[in-house]
């Protein structure tokens, strides 16, 4: 073999070593960080072919997508000095890569840095509600996820770790097993005391409409008399104005009539009766 023709085929090796080693791809969902001499120089986020120089300058590959970190179980005291086992978990995503390799070099160094936020948060959020009301399934509850996750990325953004936080969520807020025994028997003995208070309230209620109504009842039924007393009086008066109107009109008919209706009166059991023959009763009687 000639010496030009090792020499060009070296020159060829030399070729591809170099052109393989500047050469590098970025996927989606990922950043490729260059690096020189350990340094980020640039961040090449695009997905494609890209180029670097060989030997002088290396890379460094890390997650662009949303990523989620659940934190171990802590107790943490409320308030009212409960312990409680919090469980929560953080959305979070590398925003600026140089940043990120320059503070915390890698992802378990993030997480830790993560780690230590949410619970400085979590823990200084809790201590300050009791713990009703963290268990509590109203605004509340929410209100302590958002404030804890602005908490938290506050902190991040201050200390320029290169990383965005999504969202921090309390999974699941529980008591040691040496305290849920109690606890489950002081709400017990809450919910009986409410639901004696509103029983007696409801009874007190219940007493109230009824006496209400029976004294409605009563002025009802007062009244309802008053008028048909009234309106009797008012008949039998109407009444004994036309009998004497038509009585008014005939006096001797009257006296006739008045006759006649004393005589069914008298003679009802058919008693045993002396009249005088000459008297107007009798001749009326007899026909006379």
């Amino acid at each position: 073999m000639s010496k030009r023709l090792i020499i060009w085929l070296a020159s060829v090796i030399v070729v591809i070593i170099l052109g393989a080693g500047s050469l590098f791809v970025v996927k989606e969902g990922e950043y490729k960080v260059v690096l020189k001499f350990g340094e980020a120089m640039r961040v090449e986020e695009s997905p494609g072919l890209h180029f670097k120089i060989p030997f002088i300058e290396s890379l460094s590959k890390l997650p662009k997508y949303q990523m989620t970190y659940e934190s171990n179980p802590t107790t943490i005291l409320t308030k009212d000095k409960k312990p409680i086992i919090v469980d929560n978990y953080t959305v979070w995503r590398i925003n600026n890569p140089q940043s990120f390799l320059k503070t915390v070099q890698t992802l378990g160094g993030g997480i830790q840095r993560i780690d230590e936020a949410v619970y400085n948060s979590v823990r200084r959020k809790l201590s300050e509600i009791n713990y009703d009301n963290i268990i509590s399934e109203n605004t509340e509850r929410g209100n302590i996820n958002d404030d804890i996750t602005n908490d938290v990325a506050d902190a991040i953004v201050r200390d320029n770790y290169g990383i965005e936080i999504i969202d921090v969520r309390i999974k699941r807020t529980d008591l040691p097993e040496g305290n849920k025994q109690s606890v489950y028997n002081r709400m017990i003995s809450d919910r009986e005391s409410i639901a004696a208070r509103y029983l007696s309230e409801g009874d007190e209620e219940s007493r109230k409409i009824t006496s209400k109504a029976d004294r409605t009842a009563t002025e009802l039924l007062a009244q309802a008399q008053a008028d048909a007393k009234k309106i009797i009086a008012q008949g039998e008066q109407e009444a004994a104005q036309i009998y004497n109107e038509a009585y008014g009109k005939d006096p001797e008919f009257y006296n006739f009539y008045r006759t006649l209706q004393s005589y069914v009166k008298t003679l009802e059991n058919e008693p045993v009766i002396m009249l005088p023959i000459d008297s107007p009763y009798t001749r009326i009687l007899l026909g006379k």
